[in-house]
């Protein structure tokens, strides 16, 4: 857990009393004032528990009024936590108010995602989701808690991360269509890992694969680290990975990059073309991550988060800092998120049926 404070606020630290000695004949007195300020305190607590709620109307015009929690559904040092803290720093300076980082690590997001659900919606929790949780897991997870159209409330997309389809230099292979061309030479000889059964990487194989009509062996592992190291060693031949981390190793020369999985190019490899335009326009496979809240969210509430949540991504040493960590800004109102995601869940459905994945 992680508390990030407004910055330019020091917390109130209130001065320590002096000490003095206490003579006995005080002692009975000051033993009686303190009874009579225990019971007052007993009596005003008591009156607090039974005193209405206070009105909805007041508690929006006051908001934030307290410490706000932002789930996050992976642990500490990854992408999903890094950008978190990110913008969670400076929502916490926005807001004016504290922001509390929650790592809720498991389940590909969905632990984060379903407490989330399942929160009051007052605006004191919010979630940085993930496309995991948030699109592929209602397809592969029949019994998920959760629907994230009817249980959670989009507010902002904030930023993507585009993934790089790369080669071992060992494979020979020199482009996508030297590839596809391989592929149907020889159909299912040509490997491509993922990090998992499931994950943004196998599922950015299959697209390809059912797009491109080709037949491809899929071999998994356990993880992106183990895939990539026997991609290099020419082990297997091909592998969808996050442009954070393939870049480094592809300008050392040892990954050959052929195209990205986004739908336009990357401001930070302009000069990669993506796979829908070497002829597959309807290709796209991302990752990509935003902010929501439990259903029912006071609209009012939806508009305020959201525009703090836009001047944050106008912010260049914003735009900057995730274009470091291989991720760029991807802004869209909360109509437009909710827009995104039911087509994302319907283009993940569809893929997972063919694959007849389940977890």
């Amino acid at each position: 857990m992680l508390l990030l404070k407004p910055r330019g606020t020091q917390p109130y630290k209130a001065p320590l009393p002096r000490l003095t000695a206490i003579n006995r004949a005080s002692l009975p007195s000051l033993l009686a004032t303190i009874t009579l300020l225990s019971l007052a305190s007993f009596t005003q607590a008591a009156q607090a528990q039974t005193r209405p709620a206070a009105d909805p109307q007041t508690a929006i015009s006051q908001y934030p009024s307290r410490t706000i929690k932002m789930l996050v559904g992976f642990p500490p040092g990854g992408p999903n936590d890094q950008l978190a803290r990110l913008l969670g720093l400076r929502l916490a300076d926005q807001l004016k108010q504290s922001i509390v980082i929650e790592n809720k690590a498991g389940a590909n997001g969905e632990i984060a995602a379903t407490q989330t659900a399942a929160a009051t919606p007052d605006g004191y929790t919010l979630l940085f989701g993930s496309s995991g949780a948030l699109a592929v897991s209602p397809s592969l997870n029949p019994n998920l808690p959760y629907d994230p159209l009817k249980d959670l409330t989009p507010i902002s997309m904030v930023a993507l991360n585009p993934m790089l389809l790369v080669t071992s230099p060992k494979s020979g292979i020199t482009s996508v269509a030297d590839l596809i061309a391989r592929a149907k030479a020889q159909p299912g000889k040509l490997t491509f890992a993922s990090a998992g059964t499931g994950s943004p990487t196998h599922l950015a194989g299959e697209l390809f694969r059912d797009i491109a009509g080709i037949n491809l062996l899929h071999v998994p592992y356990k993880g992106g680290g183990p895939a990539m190291n026997d991609v290099m060693s020419g082990e297997i031949d091909m592998y969808f990975a996050g442009l954070s981390t393939a870049l480094p190793l592809v300008n050392a020369g040892r990954l050959h990059a052929h195209a990205l999985t986004t739908n336009k190019r990357s401001a930070t490899v302009p000069k990669l073309p993506t796979i829908s335009e070497l002829g597959f326009p309807s290709y796209s496979a991302i990752i990509w991550y935003g902010v929501l809240a439990p259903a029912g969210l006071p609209e009012p509430l939806v508009t305020l988060l959201r525009k703090h949540l836009l001047a944050i991504m106008n912010m260049p040493d914003f735009r900057k800092q995730l274009s470091d960590l291989g991720a760029e800004v991807y802004d869209q109102n909360p109509a437009e998120f909710r827009a995104f995601m039911k087509d994302d869940l319907d283009k993940w459905a569809k893929v997972i049926a063919a694959m007849k994945l389940t977890k």
